[in-house]
């Protein structure tokens, strides 16, 4: 009769302590020197690195979390902003469970560029989950940077390319840590179909969280 304790396997693990595990694959596409590979090192790491040089080709992390008895392994892949590294797009974007198209809160020209990245990703990966990512917050928070017009008028058009590419919308900075943890938590919850544990953030000049009419 069984005792009621863990059932042990043939290699003597317990039934209760072995894990499945997911690989999740990321891309993250977008213009040269806007902020993906700091965006990446500081997610995996927990790490700010001011002097990142700039991504020749692609640059490749994992990070696993857990997600009740489910371990989720991210493959993340960081594509250089050139357009050189243009033929290994393939790479970057094949069988992605999500793609993150980000552009700097701070350069206008590199949110006017994401509508091309997005035709480009979807030649070679029609399903992936897009979220439209802004980095830099910090300063596009500071007045002294970005006006509050300015960042009325780059708030509306990101939402209007978010819109057209049925996207999340999520303002970050690497420098701060704000929204980048939360990118790959809606990464994950927009594959699997869960609810995010936060709400929306929506106010304009504020960290924009927006996920739910995706």
């Amino acid at each position: 009769m069984s005792s009621g304790g863990q059932r042990k396997r043939e290699d003597g693990q317990t039934a209760a302590s072995v894990e499945d595990e997911i690989v999740l694959k990321v891309g993250m596409l977008g213009d040269a020197q806007i902020g993906k590979t700091t965006l990446m090192v500081r997610y995996v790491f927990g790490e700010y690195d001011p002097n990142i040089v700039q991504t020749l080709g692609v640059n490749y992390l994992e990070k696993s979390v857990h997600l009740r008895n489910t371990k989720v392994r991210f493959s993340i892949w960081d594509l250089g902003g050139e357009r050189e590294f243009l033929n290994m797009l393939p790479l970057v974007c094949s069988e992605s469970a999500a793609i993150l198209f980000l552009f700097d809160l701070t350069q206008r020209r590199t949110l006017n560029s994401i509508e091309q990245w997005y035709r480009q990703a979807r030649a070679f990966n029609s399903t992936a989950v897009p979220i439209l990512v802004g980095t830099k917050y910090d300063q596009f928070a500071d007045e002294e940077f970005t006006s509050k017009e300015e960042q009325a008028i780059i708030t509306k058009r990101a939402r209007a390319i978010a819109r057209a590419m049925r996207a999340s919308l999520i303002f970050c900075s690497s420098l701060r840590s704000i929204n980048v943890q939360r990118i790959f938590k809606i990464a994950l919850s927009k594959t699997f179909d869960l609810r995010p544990n936060f709400e929306e953030i929506t106010e304009i000049g504020e960290p924009i969280l927006e996920f739910k009419q995706t």
